[in-house]
């Protein structure tokens, strides 16, 4: 049951680009066409999982026993790069077309505020699912937690660029073509999403 509503809290109503508003340049960047969003999530899912797997590991086991505390960003930030090298190696294999169609945005994930967040987060701050008491989460947790705000990325990601896919075909008046669009279809995607609070 916990599990679920960390998943419920993470994708609906405590949406990490809708709510918490990280990760805003790739959501407005690489949401031009659904291929490449889902791409782009499917990177950002596996990054931000298995980051968060590492960082957890590496708080809990090395920096807090050695008093190593102050270097928790930069070396949060380091396990990052490595994993973004990796995926970005994969790609360019397996897909050298979404690779190029993710272009910039890629080694951009190496300091995408949204993986680097849910990592601190997980980390530094108590949670208190279905209104039980705040505590720190467990390693299977905060990997859970990470998988679903990543789901979470990719569902407002995914939404976000059908509906762009849609006003490109529509009618708009030329003062907002473009990014100013795509900002208040953001700006009424996030509401909707705010329908979601109180859930759990």
């Amino acid at each position: 049951m916990e599990f679920l509503i960390i998943i419920i809290s993470a994708v609906f109503v405590n949406n990490i680009l809708l709510a918490q508003f990280l990760g805003v340049c790739p959501f407005l960047g690489v949401s031009n066409k659904v291929s490449t969003a889902v791409g782009m999530s499917g990177a950002v899912c596996f990054v931000m999982t298995l980051a968060t797997l590492v960082t957890y590991l590496l708080q809990v086991y090395v920096l807090v026993p050695l008093g190593l505390e102050f270097l928790q960003t930069i070396s949060f930030i380091l396990v990052i790069a490595a994993l973004v090298q990796m995926v970005e190696i994969i790609l360019k294999k397996i897909s050298p077309s979404l690779y190029s169609a993710l272009g910039i945005f890629l080694p951009l994930i190496t300091t995408n505020c949204t993986v680097l967040g849910i990592a601190l987060l997980v980390v530094t701050k108590e949670f208190a699912f279905g209104g039980g008491d705040p505590a720190m989460l467990n390693l299977g947790e905060s990997v859970f937690y990470a998988f679903a705000s990543a789901l979470g990325y990719s569902v407002a990601m995914i939404l976000f660029a059908g509906i762009r896919e849609q006003l490109e075909l529509a009618t708009v008046p030329k003062s907002f073509k473009g990014i100013p669009v795509a900002l208040l279809t953001a700006g009424i995607l996030a509401m909707a999403f705010m329908g979601f609070a109180g859930l759990v």
